[in-house]
């Protein structure tokens, strides 16, 4: 018998994947369609819906004739996204909009401050899981209630970038838990649109899809979409997924007392809970499996070594280089310190956080400060960790490593060694990927639990472990750095208004 297989579909920020994955998990094809971002105007940015159709329905085309007779053999197909990308559809399924502002969009900056100067966080946390952001669909949606009311008053759905996707697969339309409860508008303990927010919010609720499971079936490939794609007709599409929740599953982070650190450019940090954590530095997730993932995210995770690279060595030396210079350094740097904000905060009432260094003295060199960079980002991790334990009531036992810093042996022993707790590394970095084809053998019944297909799917090529001498100096300083973290909090108004009449002073 042939064997069946899953077409797993990811639209991410640069490109849209699509690969087929066997029901052991292995991934057998995969092609890649790139697509550009928008950026009409200094923090704003965009992408083309329609761009992300035909970066899907090119991929899966070619991915499908990559293997022999595997259009056939498809059994199911899950789309996971990239989040937070405002999509409006008219009543007939058109754009309403030609362009979808992204996650890293900021022109919702003034909405989000008026909320924030007119509601307590009490008021709103339990409503809505999350503290509020320019990245939330919720704020993206006023501004185009607000800046083009034609489109606002010609959409009847407002969607993300994956149910666009299903959408033109299906003609069904429907929101997964993971996109609503980061969406600002989703009461999280019902798991429906929540009538407070959106009437505090000022928004029209028709326009809101249903939310549903992500393992649910949304409908079935159209004929049209088979002609596009190469599908066959009536093949099964599942609800699918946020890209962020489907690669925690992908990576084995699916269950209370698991963490992951996602570490690219910033750092994204999840804790594995069965409750969302309601404190106005948190932000919440529900997970592909029914639980929550709490995450904190720092702006400055690999963006530090970036840093490093192009200001102590115009671009001379390489990553590996520096990583091999700050190996050289003792823990802890010889007690130098390295706040990571260079980029400010993300969330919280810092957001105009500064980076610094401190302790520095004559006997420090080049290799002290680039391992300070590695463990102050740390250090930063390791204070949102007990933050989000101490709100849990659960210690973490295991942490999962992602992203482009999974690469780093140092930084992920630095790490270990600060948390106290072993680290993980999937031996399958395509985590979004592998979490759909989970997704998809779960909803066939090849498992009974999502759980058990990451069981069975995920695999992990090494384990860090911490470094006791390591972990003595580390436990010593943490309660420095977060002296420094609060003290230091005092000035960044000060700062601000330097660099203020600085501008002026220069026109």
């Amino acid at each position: 018998m042939t064997a069946e297989l899953f077409l797993a579909v990811d639209v991410g920020t640069g490109s849209v994947r699509a690969a087929l994955v066997d029901p052991r998990g292995r991934i057998l094809a995969i092609v890649a369609r790139e697509h550009d971002q928008i950026v009409p105007e200094f923090g704003w940015a965009e992408q083309r819906p329609l761009d992300w159709w035909e970066g899907a329905r090119a991929s899966i085309a070619a991915v499908l004739d990559r293997i022999d007779g595997a259009r056939n053999r498809v059994l199911a197909v899950c789309v996971c996204g990239q989040m937070h990308g405002l999509v409006l559809l008219d009543a007939n399924g058109v754009l309403t909009r030609p362009t979808a502002s992204l996650w890293n969009d900021k022109r919702t900056v003034d909405l989000v401050r008026r909320f924030e100067e007119e509601n307590d966080p009490e008021s709103y946390l339990a409503e809505s899981g999350n503290t509020p952001t320019p990245a939330w669909p919720g704020f993206k949606l006023q501004w185009v209630r607000d800046n083009d009311p034609d489109a606002y008053a010609r959409s009847a759905v407002a969607i993300m970038p994956k149910d666009y996707i299903n959408y033109r697969l299906t003609g069904e339309i429907a929101m997964d838990t993971g996109d609503a409860s980061c969406s600002f508008l989703m009461n999280p303990e019902r798991r429906d649109w929540s009538s407070v927010m959106i009437e505090r919010m000022d928004l029209d609720g028709s326009k809101l899809p249903a939310i549903r499971n992500p393992l649910d079936i949304i409908g079935h490939v159209t004929k049209a979409a088979a002609r596009d794609t190469g599908l066959n007709a009536g093949t099964p599409v599942l609800v699918g997924g946020a890209d962020f929740p489907v690669a925690l599953l992908g990576s084995g982070a699916c269950r209370p007392g698991i963490g992951s650190d996602s570490t690219g450019t910033g750092a994204i940090i999840t804790v594995i809970a069965e409750k969302p954590l309601l404190d106005p530095e948190i932000s919440n997730v529900a997970t592909i499996e029914g639980n929550w993932g709490p995450f904190v995210l720092l702006e400055t995770g690999g963006d530090g070594m970036r840093w490093a690279r192009r200001a102590f060595h115009d671009r001379a030396l390489s990553y590996d280089e520096i990583v091999a210079r700050a190996a050289t350094a003792p823990a802890g740097s010889d007690a130098l310190f390295f706040l990571p904000f260079l980029t400010g905060e993300r969330l919280g009432r810092h957001r105009n956080a500064r980076a610094q260094f401190f302790g520095l003295g004559a006997a420090h060199g080049m290799e002290h400060l680039h391992r300070s960079i590695l463990e102050g980002i740390a250090f930063a991790v390791a204070r949102q960790i007990r933050i989000m334990e101490k709100a849990s009531g659960k210690a973490l036992e295991r942490v999962i490593a992602a992203g482009g810093g999974a690469r780093n042996e140092l930084w992920l022993k630095i790490k270990a060694s600060m948390f106290g707790i072993p680290i993980l590394v999937p031996r399958e970095p395509e985590c979004g990927i592998v979490g759909c084809a989970a997704m998809a053998a779960t909803a066939t019944g090849r498992f009974g639990k999502v759980e058990d297909a990451a069981k069975s799917f995920v695999a992990y090529g090494k384990e860090i472990l911490p470094d006791p001498s390591w972990a003595e100096t580390y436990h010593r300083m943490q309660p420095v750095f977060d002296k420094l973290y609060h003290h230091s909090q005092a000035l960044y108004d000060d700062i601000d208004a330097l660099n203020a009449a600085s501008r002026v002073r220069d026109r």
